[in-house]
């Protein structure tokens, strides 16, 4: 018997995970998932990330090509990459969206290609392309928006997939609709976004690029006037200290290391230096959790954490030390993103959701 069968792409760095799943009415099953690896020399030769396109749509038709048999693709869903802000949902994928992850994204990164590619192995096929919420998905309530300097309102960049597919398990769970869910969510990987999960909405955020709590690579929220008299110091180029605040911060600039699992054995060595790292960068991550359970005014269904780190009891033991008298703890390990991708694209067949069309005017380009 014919099955119908999602495309799920994933674009990182040097990797493609993709993942195939069968459609069942409402319900995905997966069917097979795999990362395609990409030789570092070979990435490294092509000159732009968009120069990738053709490159990675080979290596993606030759995984389809093994597992389609007598399954029939219905649509292919792909990482939404870093878009202007949007609103929460799917967006399906036409050639003006394509040419704006391309060209001319906000900023330069793989994921870029999640929308181009989720579209060229679609047209093959005949079937529509999505990408669901994206890290640009930007529902503040105005007085979030606030920050205290006018010319720099604050916005939201947040790991918004992992997020809300991951409400939506809490909410079934709960045996609740998912725009009456109540909680925050902590997603916790190489970069922390700590988010208010409001009926349905990303009303507030840690902006996980710039005010979040310090993470394995990542500065973090840092005091404004010593950043301001470092960056006129002379002691960086601006690319310098760019790297030292995003990819090079946090416990790497600390420990030189960004595996928490790695930390973790320095602190059973009786390493007190990494045990303190550790436990600071938890500390703050409870202290924003705290912080947007306020934004609930502190009525809650759960707490939610989840991602890479998430897999530690170490780490998820420590901050329902901290949090347990706020609300339930849920602890949903990793960020199934290919998973939450088809999920996406199956609400739209099924008719549960409308996607929206790029462009899109967001309530932040309009204020």
């Amino acid at each position: 018997m014919s099955l119908n069968a999602i495309l799920s792409i994933n674009p990182g760095t040097t990797t493609t995970r993709c993942a195939l799943y069968g459609l069942n009415g409402r319900v995905v099953e997966v069917i097979t998932e795999r990362t395609l690896d990409h030789d570092e020399g070979v990435m490294a030769g092509f000159p732009t990330i968009a120069s990738q396109l053709d490159f990675r749509a080979a290596h993606i038709a030759a995984f389809l090509s093994e597992y389609l048999d007598d399954r029939r693709l219905v649509a292919c869903a792909g990482r939404g990459g870093m878009l202007t802000p949007v609103p929460a949902g799917v967006i399906e994928v036409n050639k003006a969206l394509v040419d704006f992850a391309l060209h001319t994204p906000v900023y330069h990164h793989a994921s870029n290609l999640g929308a181009p590619l989720a579209h060229a192995l679609a047209s093959r096929h005949g079937v529509p392309a999505f990408v669901v919420d994206p890290v640009s998905v930007d529902e503040l309530a105005p007085v979030a928006r606030v920050s205290g300097f006018d010319e720099i309102p604050r916005f939201s960049f947040v790991h918004a997939l992992n997020i809300r597919a991951c409400g939506r398990r809490l909410a079934k769970e709960l045996n609740k609709p998912f725009d009456e869910l109540r909680a925050v969510v902590a997603h916790l990987g190489a970069g922390f976004s700590i988010a208010a999960l409001l009926n349905g909405r990303l009303v507030d955020s840690s902006n996980r690029m710039e005010i979040s709590p310090f993470t394995p690579e990542r500065a973090g929220g840092l005091p404004p006037l010593p950043l301001i008299e470092l960056c006129f110091s002379g002691k960086y180029t601006r690319e310098e200290l760019l790297n030292k605040l995003y990819g090079r911060g946090g416990v790497f600039g600390m420990l030189g290391t960004k595996d928490i699992r790695r930390v973790e054995t320095m602190i059973e060595a009786g390493d007190e230096e990494a045990r303190l790292v550790f436990e600071a960068m938890l500390y703050q991550t409870a202290k924003a959790v705290g912080a947007m359970a306020s934004v609930a005014s502190f009525d809650l269904d759960g707490i939610i954490l989840t991602g890479g780190l998430a897999n530690s009891p170490r780490v998820t033991g420590y901050l329902t030390d901290k949090l347990t008298r706020l609300a339930p703890l849920h602890v949903y390990p990793g960020s199934d993103e290919c998973r939450a991708l088809a999920e996406g694209a199956a609400r739209v067949l099924s008719g549960q959701e409308t996607p929206l069309t790029w462009p899109i005017i967001s309530e932040r380009q309009v204020a």
